[in-house]
């Protein structure tokens, strides 16, 4: 049986290096990416893990990791839309250079990776886009100001939602998981006390745990324009 393809944004650190790996060790043959993605030692090539370096804000990189799934692997059946920037500040306090560099990488990324992805998927009539976004764009949080990416994040799940119905007739699913605060290395150790407060359960979620929910959306093939939150019920509503 011929392995799946994937395609993983932002996969050197974090919940994408965790979800390249756990999909190598599904069977899934995978194109990683990110801007320094040859420079992770537990990124090495192989039969079945294609590595670039790339900037996804520019098309170029996104039209480079698709060549690549379709050139070596064969087909891209599933993209994870991972990279991401998170700058949290007062609304008034963002600056030219936080808004350039959100809509870039957030926004810019998003837009190039599907768009390249959805011209080889489309003729296939076949394929998965996930693309991760935040419990944060329904469920702000007081002492996290961050309404720029929410502006963006958000916009991604209603896109996602659009996408869904669109890409239905080609038998293209699109879904999102919006993570709460998840243990990686963009949140420093002294930090971990205040983040386990903003979840009513109190912790921080792992990795391991953002890997499930995306295997889950990847075999649950009658799920699409689904938002699945992993954040331990934070977007339900107030708990404090």
């Amino acid at each position: 049986m011929k392995s799946r393809v994937a395609l993983v944004t932002g996969a050197s650190s974090g919940i994408g290096l965790a979800i390249t790996h756990a999909l190598l060790s599904e069977g899934y043959s995978v194109v990683a990416t990110s801007r320094r993605a040859s420079q992770c030692a537990s990124l090495a090539p192989s039969e079945r893990l294609a590595v670039i370096d790339g900037d996804v804000a520019r098309s170029e990189t996104a039209e480079r990791c698709v060549l690549e799934a379709t050139r070596r692997f064969g087909a891209l059946d599933l993209l994870v839309n991972n990279a991401g920037i998170f700058v949290a500040r007062p609304f008034t306090d963002y600056t030219a250079d936080d808004l350039s560099s959100l809509v870039a990488t957030n926004l810019a990324g998003f837009v190039r990776c599907t768009q390249a992805a959805l011209r080889v998927m489309q003729p296939a009539r076949a394929g998965h886009i996930v693309s991760v976004s935040t419990s944060l764009a329904t469920q702000p949080v007081a002492g996290v100001p961050s309404a720029l990416p929410i502006l963006i994040k958000g916009g991604i799940e209603a896109a996602t939602r659009s996408l869904a119905i669109e890409c239905a007739p080609q038998n293209i699913r699109v879904n999102v998981i919006a993570p709460g605060i998840i243990d990686t290395p963009m949140h420093r150790p002294e930090t971990h006390a205040f983040l386990r407060g903003l979840s009513p359960a109190g912790r921080i979620g792992t990795t391991d745990e953002m890997v499930d929910a995306l295997l889950y959306l990847d075999r649950a093939t009658f799920v699409s324009g689904e938002v699945l939150h992993v954040d331990g019920g934070a977007h339900a509503g107030r708990w404090a």
